[in-house]
């Protein structure tokens, strides 16, 4: 029989060496959760139920064998037996997170169910075993919400309503200032609104809960925001996802309490330093999702920030040395910089999740030369380390330092680089903007899941709430985006597409231009530089062609084009298409004289005037490459395209090349192709007009022949 349950912590790990570490059956989460118990780091126990199960539940209807509920019992009994607790039990009762992990990281894409397990008689048993009743009644009210939207799918809009109305009541501005009679209310309202919205009362039984939570976890696998995730990042449908069952600690339980997420090393730069948040008094989620705003892991990152509220260095010493110490631990084992969640309950540490952490193509370059060098990994892991796709954000330009630089506000610089764009306050309008070529800067008060097509399509974002660790900033990094994120000094009204600061008013269509790399925002258009390859870049690529079989050619067809690619280390070009020679400004009238001509002579009289400027262009081509090969494609395409489309431009092409306007276009009529695939491509153009191709010849032959080093032409 298949097994379908993975137990972990307190000393217990299910399955062989081909189980442990596999995230393939474990999913991410599930494997590095059983990984760190494995080395002896403080997890809370709990289990995994296997990638395979998902695709069994869509197999079989979306329903669950009666084989893998025994198992998840003998799973909760694990967790019983560590923790010394009892799930549903009102004297001692076990609290529950249930949350997915598939194979690879999907940051915000799919579901989490907090402090499952609580009800009516519960709550009362976490009172008095905690000793707070306000934590307690805390505890049950964001259980009630998260339950309400993840598994019954009410409108969660109502809830956080609900929420503001009652600290508008008593005056307050934060969730902490809540009393435990203001939260038992509270309570007692969002019990009646599931009822309202959902017929039913809210579920007591726990076991109900828990399956209810089960499922949702798997269905969240299918969901539109997961699908597009999926598409993005070329991740399989069939591969599925984990759901790690785990006990609850509390980072909720007053002032000796916490959460944070935090990197082993800087995700933005790759600097060797500490790089995180955390929140005094708070679960997990009030961190990702932005609703308070964290503070800083380190004291030198505080005081960089100029940032008044204690690091947690300085608030937590003892944790924070232990919390450093796992960190060191976490590279070791997994030679690889790490992004870590972690809890701490009353002044003890647990860890509830490490991965390797999403970055910047600087990061990755700089992560990957310091670990080769700090003897984590060899020169040729750290090259297979970099994937080659991001690098390509570092082939992109950034803003010019000496530029002159609007500055509206300032954020958080939570993904490097620069981008400049028509602002547009919904995702659905960044995609539509940009599939009609707009730039666009997605601007959000915070964005979610649900956002995910539009910060694709998006040029770079900027949000008013949320961190460096926020749905926001983790995304954007991953998705090569600059991000500025908590730029607390912008009004965002969405309804009506306005952004305001410092006085100023920005419609959709205005254009800005955000520094993700110093948080900050500018109003219009700034100037940018082009990348050079240097530092880090460099070294990595010298490993790179120490390790190759192959060499590398580049597409160009200018000088420049050519300069850049010997720059970046082409050793030759593979594609140089002489069509694109002819659309420049100077050389356009010359082609259409020689399309319009009705006689040979005629066209080699236009081909007289082309030879001296295709020449030019080889000359500086070969020189540039220096007696390296250049593969050249001589002139094939549709004549058309160098014809003019729109009424208004016949008359003034018509008088630049001499001719009639009604001659001009009958010959765009009698060249248009009505498959460009199948035009004179089906026997190239010289074929027909062969005198185009002797002009070409002799261009390249007198170029090649100017050259003191002989290049290598090709055709």
């Amino acid at each position: 029989m298949t097994q379908y349950i993975f137990r972990f912590g307190g000393g217990v790990s299910d399955g062989d060496d081909s189980v442990r570490g596999n995230k393939n059956l474990l999913g991410g989460k599930g494997a590095n959760l059983d990984g760190m118990a494995s080395i002896g780091l403080p997890v809370p126990p709990g289990f995994t139920i296997t990638t395979e199960m998902c695709t069994a539940y869509y197999a079989n209807g979306q329903s669950f064998p009666d084989s893998v509920r025994a198992e998840v019992a003998g799973g909760i009994a694990h967790i019983e037996s560590v923790t010394g607790k009892s799930f549903g039990d009102a004297a001692n009762p076990l609290l529950v997170s249930v949350r997915s992990g598939a194979r690879v990281s999907m940051p915000g894409m799919m579901d989490t169910v907090l402090n499952l397990g609580l009800n009516d008689a519960t709550v009362d048993g976490l009172t008095a075993t905690s000793g707070d009743a306000r934590f307690a009644w805390d505890s049950y009210r964001r259980f009630i919400q998260m339950y309400a939207d993840v598994v019954l799918q009410l409108d969660h809009g109502a809830f956080e309503e609900a929420l503001e109305i009652a600290k508008e009541d008593q005056g307050y501005y934060l969730d902490t200032d809540l009393t435990a009679d203001d939260l038992k209310a509270l309570v007692s309202e969002y019990k009646a609104l599931v009822e309202a919205e959902w017929g039913k009362p809210f579920p007591q039984d726990v076991a109900e809960q828990l399956w209810g939570a089960v499922g949702a976890v798997f269905g969240s696998w299918e969901s539109e925001r997961a699908k597009v995730y999926r598409r993005l990042n070329n991740i399989p449908s069939d591969w599925g996802t984990a759901v790690n069952v785990q006990a609850m600690v509390f980072g909720n339980m007053g002032e000796t309490s916490a959460t944070g997420v935090a990197f082993t090393r800087d995700p933005a730069t790759g600097e060797n330093a500490y790089y995180g948040e955390y929140l005094i008094n708070a679960q997990g989620e009030d961190v990702v999702a932005g609703i308070r705003t964290p503070q800083y892991l380190t004291t030198a990152a505080r005081e960089r920030a100029g940032a008044k509220p204690l690091s947690m260095e300085e608030a937590m010493p003892e944790v924070y040395a232990e919390l450093a110490r796992v960190f060191g631990i976490l590279e070791s084992h997994y030679r690889d910089m790490q992004d870590i969640e972690f809890t701490v309950e009353r002044g003890t540490l647990w860890m509830l999740q490490t991965r390797s952490g999403k970055r910047t193509a600087k990061a990755a370059l700089k992560i990957a030369v310091d670990m080769t060098a700090e003897g984590l990994i060899s020169e040729e892991e750290a090259v297979l380390r970099v994937d080659p796709m991001v690098l390509d954000q570092l082939l992109h330009p950034t803003l010019d330092p000496q530029a002159p630089r609007d500055v509206l506000t300032k954020g958080l610089p939570a993904s490097p680089g620069a981008a400049s764009g028509k602002i547009v306050f919904d995702a659905d309008t960044a995609e539509q903007f940009a599939q009609m070529g707009e730039a666009v800067i997605l601007v959000r008060v915070e964005t979610s899941p649900e956002d995910i097509h539009g910060m694709h399509a998006a040029k770079g974002i900027l949000t008013a709430r949320g961190g460096m660790t926020s749905h926001a900033a983790v995304v954007a990094r991953g998705m090569g985006r600059p991000c500025v994120s908590g730029a607390g000094g912008i009004a965002i009204d969405a309804r009506e597409k306005i952004l305001r600061t410092g006085g100023r008013s920005f419609g959709e269509g205005d254009v800005i231009t955000l520094d993700g790399s110093t948080g900050e925002v500018m109003a219009g258009l700034v100037p940018t530089l082009q990348p050079e390859l240097v530092g880090d870049f460099g070294t990595l690529m010298v490993w790179a062609d120490k390790a190759r079989r192959m060499k590398v050619r580049s597409n160009a067809e200018t000088p420049q084009d050519a300069k850049t690619a010997r720059d970046f280390g082409a050793e030759g070009i593979g594609l140089c298409r002489t069509e694109h020679m002819f659309f420049d400004a100077a050389r356009i009238t010359a082609v259409r004289q020689m399309i319009l001509a009705d006689s040979e002579t005629g066209r080699r009289a236009a081909l007289d005037k082309l030879l001296p400027e295709q020449r030019s262009d080889f000359s500086a081509i070969f020189e540039v490459m220096a007696g390296l090969p250049v593969t050249i494609r001589l002139l094939d395409p549709p004549l058309h395209e160098f014809l003019p489309h729109q009424e208004s431009e016949f008359a003034e092409v018509a008088e630049a090349a001499g001719v009639g306007i009604e001659l001009l276009k009958q010959r765009a009529n009698e060249l248009h192709e009505f498959n460009p695939m199948l035009g004179h491509r089906g026997c190239r153009l010289g074929v027909t007009f062969p005198e185009i191709y002797e002009m070409q010849a002799r261009a390249i032959f007198e170029a090649a022949c100017s050259q003191s080093e002989a290049p290598v032409p090709e055709s």
